[in-house]
């Protein structure tokens, strides 16, 4: 191994090291903070008491217990799995769209989850859970977007797009009518429901998410040379041998699923997908093999700081969504004020 890569290794395995612990601390820290002030020592010795038994569990005050292991670590963990889904999806779509201003979201993935979610909170005895609901409808939104965009063997970006603005504005329509419909009682429920949060995070939601969030991550990684040729265009993959069409389903299928299971347990969270991949190449350059993990952990780290803003700023918990609107809006404007030339190719 020559002297270039002993030092390109060197700091990528520094990198990576400073960014994961960054993220524990910041996971740690937001853990400790709270109405009730817990001591770090303390949320230390509690989370190892589970996982190791030592210091004896027996030894932990009951308190610490709940507040600790059942309510804020659970719901950081959450957190920090909707962050990576939201994030390394964006990365996803933005590079298979060619696009710097696509996002998750662009194929009605959440328009067709809050119709879900709507349908589960109104008609709770003829339907699943709002959770299982919202993922179904989710997915099936995206599916509708891409069968209507398929022209034979191809299925071009630009149709593609339309079919998600068209599906989203179906569903969006659909949400409304049963916002009208709906009692005041499921009408505030729906509303808390589209402005996302973590309010019923647990830990059968946080195994689940992690599963899904863990395979799909792990498959866009190892693909990230996939996105790097599909970003220079169809022409140019097909020179490269590969299948520009499949390797497009493949990787917004895992995209749409991570974003489907991220909705259906936390509500809609909006500028997440689209602005941490930029964030992330402002870091790594343009290489999908790096952007994709350092979205993941950026992802995880915004979403676990915002939810800490989310239960601290007032003694009423803030719905995640406006803090994340309110982050999002001013940094998409500095982004186009400053780099503008280089996201749109100018």
């Amino acid at each position: 191994m020559n002297c270039g890569s002993t030092k390109r290794l060197r700091s990528l395995l520094l990198g990576s090291g400073a960014l994961f612990f960054a993220l524990a601390a910041t996971g740690l820290c937001c853990i400790q903070t709270g109405t009730c002030q817990v001591p770090f020592p303390m949320v230390i010795k509690t989370i190892l008491s589970h996982l190791v038994h030592w210091p004896d569990p027996a030894s932990i005050p009951a308190l610490n217990h709940t507040i600790i292991w059942d309510i804020r670590l659970p719901r950081t963990l959450l957190a920090m799995a909707v962050g990576v889904s939201l994030s390394v999806s964006g990365v996803v779509f933005q590079g298979c769209f060619r696009n710097p201003l696509v996002e998750p979201y662009v194929l009605g993935a959440s328009s067709g989850a809050a119709f879900g979610a709507a349908l589960g909170i109104v008609f709770p005895a003829f339907f699943l859970s709002v959770q299982i609901m919202a993922f179904v409808f989710s997915a099936l939104a995206v599916a509708m977007a891409y069968t209507m965009a398929r022209t034979g063997p191809d299925t071009p970006v630009v149709t593609l797009v339309l079919s998600g603005i068209i599906t989203g504005s179906v569903f969006a329509a659909l949400v409304g009518l049963l916002k009208y419909l709906a009692q005041d009682t499921a009408l505030r429920e729906i509303v808390f429901w589209l402005m996302g949060g973590f309010y019923y995070a647990g830990w059968q939601e946080v195994r689940i998410l992690f599963a899904v969030t863990a395979v799909g991550l792990g498959i866009i990684w190892t693909s990230g040379w996939q996105l790097n040729v599909l970003s220079m265009g169809e022409e140019e993959a097909k020179s490269l041998g590969i299948n520009p069409g499949r390797t497009q389903f493949i990787l917004i299928s895992l995209a749409t699923l991570m974003t489907a299971a991220a909705v259906s347990a936390t509500g809609i969270i909006a500028w997440v997908g689209l602005m941490i991949p930029h964030a992330a190449r402002l870091i790594t350059g343009p290489d999908h093999r790096r952007v994709v993990p350092v979205s993941a952990v950026l992802g995880a780290i915004y979403l676990i700081i915002c939810d800490t803003l989310a239960r601290t700023l007032t003694t009423a918990e803030i719905p995640i969504g406006i803090i994340t609107s309110l982050v999002g809006a001013p940094y998409l404007f500095y982004l186009v004020r400053t780099r503008g030339g280089q996201m749109f190719g100018k």
